[in-house]
Formats: C-alpha cells, sequence, structure tokens
C-alpha cells in the first residue's frame, strides 16, 4: 500500500510540474485598493494562493486539534482512575457493599 501512496503522489507532482511549466505566461493581478498591480507567471500566483488557502486551513483547524487533545488527556485520566489495581482503591464498608436491603428478601 505504501508503493501505491509513492507512485499516487509521484503522479501528482509530475502534473502539477507540467502544469506549472506550461504556464510561465506573465499574468497581471490587480487588487481592489489604489493602482496596485503585480506581475508575475501564473504559476507563482497558483503557488502563492494555494500556500495561503493551506495555511488559512490549518489555523481553522487548530482550535479543533487543541479541543482534541484536552479529551484525549482527560479520557486517559479517566481510563487511569478505573484500571487502578484493587489494593490502591480503598475498601469498601460491609453495609455500603451489600447495601439496604439487597440479598435478604426484604
Amino acid at each position: 500500500m505504501r508503493i501505491v501512496t509513492w507512485v499516487f503522489n509521484f503522479l501528482l507532482f509530475l502534473i502539477a510540474l507540467g502544469f506549472a511549466l506550461s504556464n510561465t505566461g506573465t499574468t497581471e493581478l490587480r487588487f481592489l485598493i489604489g493602482d496596485l498591480t503585480w506581475h508575475a507567471p501564473l504559476v507563482i500566483f497558483l503557488l502563492v494562493f494555494f500556500a495561503a488557502g493551506v495555511v488559512v486551513g490549518l489555523l481553522a483547524a487548530v482550535p479543533a486539534m487543541f479541543r482534541h487533545r484536552r479529551e484525549i488527556s482527560r479520557l486517559n485520566r479517566e481510563l487511569r482512575h478505573a484500571t487502578r489495581s484493587e489494593s490502591e482503591r480503598a475498601p469498601l464498608p460491609a453495609e455500603a457493599a451489600v447495601g439496604p436491603g439487597i440479598g435478604l428478601g426484604v
């Protein structure tokens, strides 16, 4: 399965490289504010906006990641507490272990 992943990634890289090499013409990007323009190859624009999208996506995922980490640590604490050995647990009094009216037929 690992080989299939590497082959897929390599093919994806070749497609992206071919796309980049075929789009080398200069493009003009006009900004809304003022009379700002940026002249660069199309592939540069695509790369910049792709990288910006990746950064925004990662920043959007950070709060969920921290929430999941807190939940995992809470669950680990509960698991450690639940799996303590019997010798570490405090013995229950006889009345509390049986409970009122349990097993007496009342």
